[in-house]
């Protein structure tokens, strides 16, 4: 086996088993038996074992045949436990759901990255229903972030168990969902990347609603090249025009105090840093007012949160029942806040659109760079024993974040440094809808450079 084989991205583990230095089924066993020794952590609801050892032999079989899926065939991933597998239940974190019956079939997503050759260790923790940024889950424990052995902190939310297993070398990469910032939330507190796609880019057939608007599917891994792949394969295509793209003609739009009004000394001045190595690599940033984030945050403080809203429209039989009485307290009354009245749903939806080409105007095609979190990983205790702070630090959280799924945007969060404790903190870089591909073409010339 490679030596570190847990901190190798999971384009490097495709690259070895091609040239016959890895095993593929070598390489899923190492990981299943990490995922194994680390049980104490709860980042997976469900180790899929079987169908792990069955795809890597069919992996094995390939590569021996010489007709390899693709680049990512054999390398090894885990799904966020929202998405349905063939022959395993789909809990969303829930209770509710713990013994629900097994899905018949694979959502189209897990059969695309079958089909790319991948293999499914298992199905990973999250917050209930995927609604906090927390990742706190009273049924299924709370997975704890690697980064500090001695105090128990969150990993983020709501994709905390993929965010942990990448983090902690149980798995090379993970699929996420990111409604308002639940991709890039972990990923910052981690140390990792995530990759919110735009709206519709990624199929959501198969995978437990919250927003039906603002739900969107994206991968999780140590670099960019790991997330332009596992992209391509999430969309069953065979090959992607994502190539480096020269920094020079790139434009970057820091907001302001106005815009930026929240951040602990640490993040944002390691967010300086990653921009001043930007314009050092002739990027040309900027930093000025953005008039449309106020507007926007205005906006959700007048008429209501737009996932609350679509979360207490989707599961209402659920939150109206007793049902409700077995969940999350904390899920329960934010879903509560999303009974609103019609007439303001609409106004919400209405005044989101105007604003959305407000700031498509504003930035005319920069891309809008904020911090993914305002603060590093806070500790887990205190927010299980104060239902008020844990409201108040989830709102913090998706301070940033959460504009970047109300402006309809796609979003790349980049580890950008640690703080004094060194405990990860990350800059998120945000592009107009259906930008995915240049965001990640961008990101990759960003990676080479922040990684000299």
């Amino acid at each position: 086996m490679i030596s570190n084989l847990e901190k190798q991205s999971a384009v490097e583990i495709g690259r070895l088993v091609a040239r016959g230095r890895l095993d593929p089924f070598d390489v899923a066993e190492f990981f299943l038996a990490r995922i194994e020794r680390d049980r104490a952590n709860p980042s997976f609801i469900l180790v899929t074992r079987k169908r792990a050892l069955e795809e890597a032999e069919a992996s094995r079989k390939r590569h021996r045949e010489g007709r390899a899926a693709g680049p990512l065939d054999g390398v090894p991933i885990a799904w966020k436990d929202l998405v349905d597998m063939a022959g395993e239940r789909t809990t969303a974190g829930s209770a509710l759901y713990a013994d629900s019956p097994p899905k018949e079939t694979d959502a189209p997503i897990v059969a695309n990255l079958a089909a790319a050759g991948m293999v499914a260790l298992g199905k990973t923790n999250l917050s209930e229903f995927a609604f906090s940024a927390l990742g706190l889950n009273p049924h299924f424990g709370t997975p704890r972030n690697p980064h500090d052995p001695a105090t128990p902190r969150i990993a983020g939310g709501s994709s905390s168990g993929a965010a942990v297993a990448i983090a902690g070398g149980l798995a090379p990469c993970a699929i996420g969902s990111d409604t308002g910032g639940s991709i890039r939330a972990p990923a910052s507190f981690c140390g990792i990347v995530g990759f919110k796609t735009s709206e519709g880019r990624i199929d959501k057939q198969g995978v437990f609603p919250l927003s039906r608007t603002l739900d969107t599917i994206g991968p999780m891994a140590h670099t960019v090249e790991d997330c332009v792949l596992i992209d391509m394969a999430l969309r069953g295509q065979s090959s992607s025009p994502v190539r480096p793209l020269d920094l020079s003609g790139v434009e970057f739009v820091v907001p302001d105090k106005s815009g930026i009004d929240d951040a602990e000394a640490a993040v944002a001045a390691n967010l300086d840093a990653v921009m001043k190595r930007l314009a050092a690599a002739g990027a040309k940033v900027m930093s000025r007012p953005i008039r449309s984030i106020g507007a926007m945050r205005a906006l959700s403080a007048q008429f209501g949160s737009m996932v609350a809203i679509e979360a207490y429209a989707e599961h209402r039989a659920i939150f109206d029942s007793p049902n409700a009485q077995r969940m999350d307290r904390r899920v329960v009354k934010r879903a509560l806040g999303g009974r609103v009245s019609e007439r303001d749903a609409l106004n919400l939806q209405r005044c989101r659109e105007e604003l959305i080409a407000a700031l498509t105007e504003e930035l005319k095609g920069a891309l809008l760079v904020l911090p993914a979190t305002p603060m590093t990983a806070p500790a887990i205790g205190p927010l299980e024993r104060d239902d008020e702070l844990f409201r108040v630090t989830n709102l913090r959280v998706i301070h940033y974040t959460f504009l970047g799924n109300l402006f309809r945007m796609c979003g790349l969060a980049l580890p950008s440094g640690t703080d004094a404790a060194g405990l990860p903190t990350g800059v998120q870089f945000l592009a107009a809808s259906g930008d995915d591909n240049r965001l990640l073409s961008i990101g990759l010339s960003m990676e080479k450079v922040l990684s000299r």
